[in-house]
């Protein structure tokens, strides 16, 4: 995908031995990945470069906790959609689906233009 192709000879993907949370600047130096906007991922102002290593690493594990505590919630929702009475604090809140919830990944959209 998009994310292995991260890996500079500084910065190693975390599936290959990396370490999780680090990704490469798009900006620095000669192996800077070429990008339209020219903000990294987790810090785009610069605004932790002052921090101590310990602020760092609390602030990237509450980012990442984030960050699955918003994809349990997406899930709470199509659940509630697709499941009546499966998350009972949503039962009226939102209303029922009666489609395919995966349907995105049943049919291969991109490739019918390429007939594959």
């Amino acid at each position: 995908g998009e994310v292995t192709r991260l890996s500079t000879p500084e910065h190693t993907h975390y599936m290959r031995g990396g370490k999780p949370g680090d990704f490469p600047d798009f900006t620095s130096g000669m192996d800077g990945i070429p990008h339209p906007v020219p903000f990294n991922f987790y810090d785009p102002f610069r605004l932790s470069k002052n921090m101590s290593e310990e602020k760092k690493e609390s602030r990237l594990r509450a980012e990442i906790n984030n960050g699955r505590a918003a994809m349990l919630g997406i899930f709470g929702f199509l659940s509630a959609q697709c499941a009546e009475g499966s998350v009972p604090l949503l039962n009226g809140v939102v209303p029922a689906y009666d489609g395919e919830p995966m349907a995105p990944f049943v049919t291969n959209y991109m490739g019918e233009a390429f007939n594959m």
